[in-house]
């Protein structure tokens, strides 16, 4: 979603940046995570600095929580994933870290905003803006989601998983069937459940939970699931056209004000629970936030 760039571009140059996506980086410290004090010590006047995919190496959140404790050094970290730091049981750093999210280009971010190019390729800036969106979007998918993800989550029988992939897309923004989507994707209900928590734990998806608090009509108590950006759950899906009039894009358009509701949540730290309602008689509201508001999307 562009953190990297959005680094580099916004803060001081001085500012140690260390990426451990650098192969000559990674390995020294991997050997030695020891090293990192080493070299964020020779910027003790900025007191700051970057590491980029921290979650690579999950020993360094040591080293990072007694350089903030003994030298008085504040860090950014980024990641694109959870999933090796909540394995390894890595030091989250309680009460001396705060979580801020990162989100596809929302709205107010894009002059000359284009709906329909947008619920048809999405936010990522380098795919919103380019010339040939489905080029850089099938580039992304490849290089990223599949190899990326493989690679993190250790699959080695990709093609259940390739299949899973494009089962979870074109279920996206329904409600959770484990057993409906596993006799789909040809695997056993238990791996189906891992891969989709493999997808929350690489941020490409993420659950809506259901509203239950009704009195006088008793709920649904089943989440429903979102990939994170409307382009890449179409190309997953294998979307070839959008009709302006069609189902698809009422579930995109809806998807598109549930990404929007998601980053202003979290770049502004309203720290809101966005939930969805629906009765066991089919009465639906889209979205009900910190059960006050509720927002009923509709395309037309």
């Amino acid at each position: 979603t562009g953190k990297t760039f959005w680094i580099k571009h916004s803060l001081e140059k001085s500012i140690p940046y260390i990426s451990l996506n650098n192969t000559t980086t990674y390995n020294r410290l991997m050997a030695n995570p020891g090293e990192l004090s080493e070299m964020v010590l020779l910027h003790k006047k900025e007191k700051m600095a970057v590491i980029d995919e921290i979650q690579k190496i999950p020993q360094l959140l040591d080293e990072v929580h007694e350089l903030i404790e003994n030298e008085g050094f504040r860090f950014l970290l980024t990641g694109s994933s959870a999933r090796k730091l909540k394995r390894s049981n890595a030091n989250m750093l309680g009460g001396r870290a705060r979580s801020i999210s990162f989100f596809p280009l929302s709205y107010s971010e894009i002059p000359n905003f284009d709906l329909t190019r947008y619920l048809r390729w999405g936010g990522i800036p380098r795919i919103y803006l380019a010339e040939d969106p489905l080029a850089e979007i099938e580039d992304y998918v490849q290089t990223y989601l599949k190899e990326e993800i493989q690679l993190e989550a250790n699959i080695r029988n990709l093609p259940p998983f390739h299949r899973f992939l494009k089962t979870a897309a074109l279920s996206n923004g329904q409600m959770i069937n484990y057993s409906g989507l596993a006799s789909d994707a040809g695997v056993p209900v238990s791996t189906l459940k891992n891969y989709f928590e493999i997808l929350t734990d690489t941020l490409i998806a993420s659950t809506l939970e259901p509203w239950i608090e009704s009195k006088k009509r008793k709920a649904i108590q089943t989440a429903k699931f979102y990939f994170f950006d409307t382009g890449v759950s179409h190309f997953l899906a294998g979307t070839e056209t959008l009709e302006r009039n069609s189902n698809l894009w009422g579930n995109s358009f809806e998807q598109f004000i549930l990404m929007e509701l998601k980053a202003y949540n979290s770049y502004c730290q309203k720290h809101a629970d966005i939930c969805y309602w629906r009765s066991v008689d089919g009465y639906e509201v889209d979205f009900i936030i910190n059960s006050k508001i509720a927002i009923e999307v509709k395309s037309s």
